[in-house]
Protein backbone atom coordinates (compact mmCIF):
# COMPACT_ATOMS: atom_id res chain seq x y z
CA UNK A 1 0.00 0.00 0.00
CA UNK A 2 1.43 3.36 -0.97
CA UNK A 3 1.61 6.43 1.23
CA UNK A 4 -1.09 7.97 -0.92
CA UNK A 5 -3.39 5.04 -0.13
CA UNK A 6 -3.12 5.93 3.56
CA UNK A 7 -4.35 9.47 3.06
CA UNK A 8 -7.89 9.92 4.26
CA UNK A 9 -9.87 11.94 1.71
CA UNK A 10 -11.26 15.23 2.97
CA UNK A 11 -14.91 15.15 3.86
CA UNK A 12 -17.07 17.38 1.67
CA UNK A 13 -18.52 20.41 3.43
CA UNK A 14 -21.96 20.00 4.97
CA UNK A 15 -24.64 22.52 5.81
CA UNK A 16 -24.78 21.17 9.35
CA UNK A 17 -21.05 21.68 9.87
CA UNK A 18 -21.14 25.18 8.45
CA UNK A 19 -24.12 26.06 10.68
CA UNK A 20 -22.38 24.71 13.79
CA UNK A 21 -19.22 26.70 13.06
CA UNK A 22 -21.22 29.85 12.37
CA UNK A 23 -23.16 29.44 15.61
CA UNK A 24 -19.93 29.06 17.56
CA UNK A 25 -18.49 32.19 15.95
CA UNK A 26 -21.51 34.38 16.68
CA UNK A 27 -21.25 36.37 19.89
CA UNK A 28 -23.80 38.52 21.71
CA UNK A 29 -26.13 38.51 18.73
CA UNK A 30 -23.69 40.53 16.63
CA UNK A 31 -22.76 39.73 13.06
CA UNK A 32 -19.69 37.47 12.87
CA UNK A 33 -16.51 39.27 11.70
CA UNK A 34 -16.57 37.63 8.27
CA UNK A 35 -14.32 40.36 6.85
CA UNK A 36 -11.51 39.13 9.13
CA UNK A 37 -11.75 35.50 8.01
CA UNK A 38 -9.77 34.12 5.08
CA UNK A 39 -10.04 30.33 5.34
CA UNK A 40 -9.25 27.89 2.53
CA UNK A 41 -11.87 27.16 -0.12
CA UNK A 42 -13.47 23.78 0.58
CA UNK A 43 -15.68 23.33 -2.48
CA UNK A 44 -19.25 24.19 -3.35
CA UNK A 45 -22.30 23.41 -1.26
CA UNK A 46 -25.70 22.72 -2.81
CA UNK A 47 -27.31 25.84 -1.39
CA UNK A 48 -29.20 28.20 -3.66
CA UNK A 49 -30.83 31.55 -2.94
CA UNK A 50 -33.67 32.14 -5.36
CA UNK A 51 -34.58 35.61 -6.65
CA UNK A 52 -37.59 35.74 -4.32
CA UNK A 53 -35.28 35.28 -1.30
CA UNK A 54 -36.05 31.58 -0.68
CA UNK A 55 -33.08 29.48 0.42
CA UNK A 56 -32.78 25.89 -0.84
CA UNK A 57 -30.55 23.06 0.37
CA UNK A 58 -30.23 19.97 -1.82
CA UNK A 59 -33.16 21.25 -3.87
CA UNK A 60 -35.51 21.63 -0.87
CA UNK A 61 -36.55 24.96 0.70
CA UNK A 62 -34.97 25.55 4.10
CA UNK A 63 -37.98 25.76 6.38
CA UNK A 64 -36.24 27.03 9.52
CA UNK A 65 -36.03 30.85 9.54
CA UNK A 66 -33.40 30.71 12.30
CA UNK A 67 -31.12 28.59 10.10
CA UNK A 68 -31.57 30.90 7.11
CA UNK A 69 -30.74 33.86 9.35
CA UNK A 70 -27.64 32.08 10.63
CA UNK A 71 -26.40 31.33 7.13
CA UNK A 72 -27.11 34.91 6.04
CA UNK A 73 -24.77 36.27 8.71
CA UNK A 74 -21.77 34.44 7.23
CA UNK A 75 -22.34 35.39 3.60
CA UNK A 76 -19.43 36.88 1.72
CA UNK A 77 -18.98 37.98 -1.89
CA UNK A 78 -15.63 37.87 -3.68
CA UNK A 79 -15.25 38.75 -7.37
CA UNK A 80 -18.95 38.25 -7.94
CA UNK A 81 -19.01 34.78 -6.34
CA UNK A 82 -20.93 34.10 -3.13
CA UNK A 83 -19.63 32.05 -0.22
CA UNK A 84 -20.54 30.94 3.27
CA UNK A 85 -17.49 31.58 5.42
CA UNK A 86 -16.44 30.38 8.88
CA UNK A 87 -13.07 30.79 10.60
CA UNK A 88 -11.93 27.44 9.16
CA UNK A 89 -13.67 26.93 5.80
CA UNK A 90 -15.23 28.68 2.82
CA UNK A 91 -17.84 27.08 0.59
CA UNK A 92 -19.41 28.39 -2.59
CA UNK A 93 -23.18 28.73 -2.99
CA UNK A 94 -25.49 29.79 -5.84
CA UNK A 95 -27.33 33.12 -5.76
CA UNK A 96 -29.80 33.74 -8.59
CA UNK A 97 -29.85 37.53 -8.17
CA UNK A 98 -29.24 39.41 -4.92
CA UNK A 99 -28.66 37.43 -1.70
CA UNK A 100 -31.29 39.39 0.21
CA UNK A 101 -34.81 40.66 -0.46
CA UNK A 102 -35.96 44.02 0.92
CA UNK A 103 -39.52 43.32 2.04
CA UNK A 104 -40.42 46.63 3.71
CA UNK A 105 -39.12 50.08 4.62
CA UNK A 106 -39.88 52.96 6.95
CA UNK A 107 -39.58 56.67 6.26
CA UNK A 108 -38.45 59.54 8.48
CA UNK A 109 -38.31 63.18 7.46
CA UNK A 110 -39.07 64.73 4.09
CA UNK A 111 -37.21 66.00 1.04
CA UNK A 112 -33.44 66.16 1.43
CA UNK A 113 -33.81 65.22 5.10
CA UNK A 114 -35.64 62.00 4.27
CA UNK A 115 -34.28 58.67 5.54
CA UNK A 116 -35.42 55.35 4.09
CA UNK A 117 -34.67 52.34 6.30
CA UNK A 118 -35.08 48.97 4.63
CA UNK A 119 -35.82 45.62 6.27
CA UNK A 120 -34.69 42.39 4.61
CA UNK A 121 -36.24 38.94 4.61
CA UNK A 122 -33.49 37.72 6.95
CA UNK A 123 -33.85 40.45 9.56
CA UNK A 124 -31.24 43.02 8.52
CA UNK A 125 -31.89 46.77 8.52
CA UNK A 126 -30.11 49.40 6.47
CA UNK A 127 -30.77 53.12 5.99
CA UNK A 128 -30.12 54.18 2.41
CA UNK A 129 -27.35 56.75 2.12
CA UNK A 130 -23.65 57.02 1.26
CA UNK A 131 -22.82 53.60 2.74
CA UNK A 132 -26.04 51.94 1.62
CA UNK A 133 -26.78 53.20 -1.90
CA UNK A 134 -29.88 52.45 -3.94
CA UNK A 135 -29.34 51.48 -7.56
CA UNK A 136 -31.70 50.72 -10.41
CA UNK A 137 -30.98 48.06 -13.02
CA UNK A 138 -33.16 46.74 -15.82
CA UNK A 139 -34.59 43.26 -15.44
CA UNK A 140 -33.00 41.25 -18.28
CA UNK A 141 -36.22 39.31 -18.85
CA UNK A 142 -38.91 41.98 -18.61
CA UNK A 143 -36.97 45.22 -19.10
CA UNK A 144 -38.65 46.62 -15.98
CA UNK A 145 -36.68 48.54 -13.36
CA UNK A 146 -35.03 46.25 -10.80
CA UNK A 147 -34.19 48.27 -7.66
CA UNK A 148 -31.51 47.25 -5.16
CA UNK A 149 -30.17 48.60 -1.88
CA UNK A 150 -26.77 47.79 -0.42
CA UNK A 151 -27.06 46.05 2.94
CA UNK A 152 -23.45 45.37 3.91
CA UNK A 153 -20.02 44.49 2.50
CA UNK A 154 -21.08 44.26 -1.14
CA UNK A 155 -24.25 42.28 -0.35
CA UNK A 156 -27.37 43.81 -1.87
CA UNK A 157 -31.10 43.30 -1.39
CA UNK A 158 -33.55 43.31 -4.27
CA UNK A 159 -36.37 45.68 -3.30
CA UNK A 160 -39.66 43.84 -3.68
CA UNK A 161 -42.39 45.14 -5.97
CA UNK A 162 -44.78 46.45 -3.32
CA UNK A 163 -41.99 48.42 -1.63
CA UNK A 164 -40.81 49.85 -4.95
CA UNK A 165 -44.31 51.12 -5.72
CA UNK A 166 -44.33 52.87 -2.35
CA UNK A 167 -40.91 54.36 -3.08
CA UNK A 168 -42.14 55.77 -6.38
CA UNK A 169 -44.84 57.66 -4.48
CA UNK A 170 -42.04 59.33 -2.47
CA UNK A 171 -39.98 60.23 -5.53
CA UNK A 172 -38.90 63.77 -6.40
CA UNK A 173 -37.14 65.52 -9.24
CA UNK A 174 -33.56 66.78 -9.00
CA UNK A 175 -30.87 67.89 -11.43
CA UNK A 176 -27.76 65.75 -11.95
CA UNK A 177 -25.00 67.01 -14.28
CA UNK A 178 -27.41 69.25 -16.11
CA UNK A 179 -30.15 66.64 -16.52
CA UNK A 180 -33.38 66.35 -14.59
CA UNK A 181 -33.99 63.03 -12.89
CA UNK A 182 -36.84 61.46 -10.95
CA UNK A 183 -35.46 59.68 -7.88
CA UNK A 184 -35.28 59.30 -4.14
CA UNK A 185 -33.65 61.22 -1.31
CA UNK A 186 -32.24 59.31 1.66
CA UNK A 187 -29.41 60.00 4.06
CA UNK A 188 -28.59 63.25 2.29
CA UNK A 189 -28.06 61.50 -1.07
CA UNK A 190 -30.24 61.66 -4.17
CA UNK A 191 -30.60 58.31 -5.92
CA UNK A 192 -31.77 58.67 -9.54
CA UNK A 193 -34.41 56.26 -10.80
CA UNK A 194 -35.35 57.48 -14.28
CA UNK A 195 -34.68 60.61 -16.37
CA UNK A 196 -37.53 63.08 -15.95
CA UNK A 197 -37.90 63.34 -19.74
CA UNK A 198 -38.83 59.66 -19.90
CA UNK A 199 -41.73 60.30 -17.55
CA UNK A 200 -43.13 63.06 -19.75
CA UNK A 201 -42.99 60.74 -22.77
CA UNK A 202 -45.18 58.11 -21.15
Amino acid sequence: MTTQDNVTPAMPPSAEGIAAAAQAAAKNGKLPPVHLWNPPFCGDLDIRIRRDGTWFYLGTPIGRPQLVRLFSTILKVENGKFYLVTPVEKVGITVDDAPFLAIDFTTEGEGRAQALTFQTNVGDFATAGPDHPIRIARDPETGEPAPYVMIRAGLEALIDRKSFYRLVDLGQHAEIKGERWFGLWSGGVFFPVIPSRDLTQE
